[in-house]
């Protein structure tokens, strides 16, 4: 419970650099806190966001939310067998199924899988939710968040959640090749098409390894 509490208490606190973001990028604080509470999986938040903040249409915007954001049926697909829940309570497992909780449950005894599931996703939905709004309300304030630099709060949040997924040579390969493409992709695409084209090239591999 310790571990679950702790991870759900410390990832929930990246909530204040997405509220930051949404409101930098040009949605409202309401906007960003519907963002935070219906969709609920940061990195596809904070690329709707970057490709918003960018000038990229809506559709390539939602189109590299949801590449990203495929990832969790899968996760889906295995917390299914591991909490067989039913009725309303399948659609809060639902929404609160994202890398944390679907990590803290596998990794514990299947006695405890939903304890450690329900502890870490409920503690990160609502951290995440409250953190959002005060790092909305924080950037609101400041007038115009481009003049202090925190524009740069997207591509920041990426490197953060991207850093403890390099652990071994193979992904970092695959990051490199992902950030490759889409280096070459900017100055030719508009913006969110470089997103889908890294994926595009990503997902495959990753598939493989």
């Amino acid at each position: 419970m310790r571990d679950a509490y702790g991870l759900g208490a410390a990832v929930g606190l990246y909530g204040a650099s997405f509220g930051a973001a949404a409101v930098t990028a040009g949605l409202s604080v309401p906007q960003a806190c519907v963002l935070s509470l219906l969709m609920f999986t940061g990195a596809s938040q904070f690329a709707l966001v970057g490709v918003l903040g960018a000038g990229g249409t809506a559709v390539s915007a939602v189109a590299g939310a949801l590449l990203l954001g495929a990832r969790n049926t899968l996760y889906a697909v295995r917390m299914s067998s591991l909490l067989p829940e039913r009725g309303p309570r399948r659609l809060v497992t639902a929404q609160l199924t994202i890398d944390e909780s679907t990590a803290m449950a596998v990794a514990a005894p299947p006695a405890l899988a939903g304890t450690a599931f329900w502890a870490t996703g409920t503690t990160l939905y609502l951290l995440w939710n409250l953190m959002t709004l005060l790092g909305a309300l924080g950037a609101a304030r400041l007038g115009d968040p481009r003049a202090l630099g925190l524009d740069a709060l997207v591509p920041a949040a990426f490197l953060a959640l991207l850093w403890p997924q390099l652990r071994d040579r193979s992904r970092i390969a695959v990051a490199l090749a992902g950030a490759l493409v889409a280096l070459v992709a900017v100055p030719l695409t508009p913006p969110g098409v470089p997103v889908l084209l890294a994926g595009a090239v990503v997902l495959p591999l990753l598939v493989r390894r």
